[in-house]
């Protein structure tokens, strides 16, 4: 039986799903737990071994970064690799993590290939990489009811507020689409636009409707085409004091806004993974302050 297994915290299942996907395609012999929160983790961290974590940063009843100095703190548990994944990537963050004793970092959205290289490369300093060649088949383990993967192929995360000050997020904000200030939208104090991060690059966009659920983005047609289930992070501007939320999810639906194959518009839906009270307490401010664009005509 394989000895190497690895701990997969998030209270997103999308994101667990991802996680498990892309840990199962690469490593057939991997043992792969899950736990809904910190604290379940910790539950889990006391009655098994466990080689490696995979951590979000924002959840409920304890946080990434809270699991992460218990784990320093505990003799068994000091030296295991800690990879945290998460959207938070401003140098006060990081600074805080490698305070606490992560070992790496992931940031959302991310591939599989993203996902597989840290992993190895955690594995591989730890000395259990080699173990993985000749392996049975992965047997599930569980921690708060969510044995099994609710999608095939996914991806998601945490979502958190950040003021103007706050440094940019890693992916770089490319040169808004050239359109005209009516086609975009142009919404009062900022209201409606934001940026979609992607695996393969950034995208700004108009928010055509907010629910507590999900978004309708515009997004003008670039060579870079959003693809159906892929991951994402949405930087929704807010307010006239340039609040942004940082909302992750995946890409549900890509359609032409536009009735012709050569739409100059794409429409997007994108669903959101998270369920943390502060964060659906911001999106009804949002959708309360009117963020979504009611008209959007392309070209007007």
């Amino acid at each position: 039986m394989s000895k190497v297994s690895v701990l997969v915290v998030d209270d997103a299942t999308f994101i667990r799903d991802l996680v498990k996907k892309g840990l199962r395609d690469h490593f057939p012999g991997v043992q792969i737990a899950e736990a809904i929160n910190g604290r379940k983790a910790q539950q889990l961290l006391g009655r098994q071994p466990i080689d490696l974590i995979l951590c979000d940063w924002e959840m409920p009843e304890l946080s990434g970064l809270e699991l992460l100095s218990w784990c320093r703190g505990q003799d068994s548990l000091k030296t295991i690799p800690f990879i945290m994944v998460t959207s938070r990537g401003d140098k006060e963050n990081v600074v805080q993590a490698i305070q606490a004793g992560v070992s790496d970092f992931i940031g959302k959205p991310f591939s599989n290939e993203q996902l597989v290289t840290k992993v190895k490369k955690a594995l591989s300093r730890a000395g259990k990489l080699a173990q993985l060649t000749a392996s049975p088949p992965p047997r599930m383990l569980s921690s708060g009811g969510f044995a099994n993967d609710s999608l095939a192929a996914l991806t998601g995360g945490q979502a958190e507020v950040i003021k103007p000050s706050a440094p940019a997020a890693p992916a770089a904000r490319p040169a808004a689409p050239a359109a005209s200030a009516k086609s975009a939208g142009q919404a009062p104090g900022g209201r409606g636009q934001g940026q979609l991060r992607l695996p393969g690059g950034s995208m700004n966009c108009v928010v055509k409707a907010l629910s507590l659920k999900d978004a309708q983005l515009v997004v003008k047609r670039l060579e870079l085409l959003p693809q159906v289930l892929e991951s994402a992070v949405l930087d929704l501007e807010q307010g006239e004091g340039g609040e942004v939320a940082r909302l992750n999810g995946y890409l549900h639906a890509v359609a032409a806004l536009e009735p012709r194959p050569d739409s100059e518009w794409l429409l997007l839906h994108f669903r959101f993974v998270d369920r943390d009270p502060q964060k659906l307490d911001y999106l009804s401010r949002l959708i309360a302050h009117g963020t979504a664009q009611k008209h959007f005509v392309p070209g007007a």
